[in-house]
């Protein structure tokens, strides 16, 4: 993945909200997000090929989770975190 992928704001949704709740299966971040799954399933394909996600297979569920064991990764979480934190000090968050 490069860092222009990660400036693509329907990824970053994605990826944040994976972050926030530990582990999702598409059908659930779609219906959150109201993205379609069609889109969330892109998305999250690029996130796991990236390695920033990876995914579990259940029968025919797949639940995708951050993986946060990776130095890289929990850094990118802390980045996250605190541009959110920067952007709602300057008052402009949209969730």
């Amino acid at each position: 993945m490069r860092l222009e992928d990660l400036c693509n704001p329907v990824t970053v949704r994605i990826l944040r909200y994976i972050l926030r709740q530990g582990q999702a299966n598409v059908s659930r971040i779609s219906r959150e997000l109201g993205i379609h799954h069609r889109i969330v399933r892109k998305h999250m394909s690029e996130l796991v090929r990236a390695g920033i996600v990876e995914e579990v297979r259940y029968e025919r569920m797949r639940i995708y989770m951050a993986r946060l064991r990776d130095p890289a990764v929990s850094a990118l979480r802390e980045v996250l975190e605190e541009l959110e934190r920067v952007v709602s000090l300057l008052g402009g968050a949209d969730g």
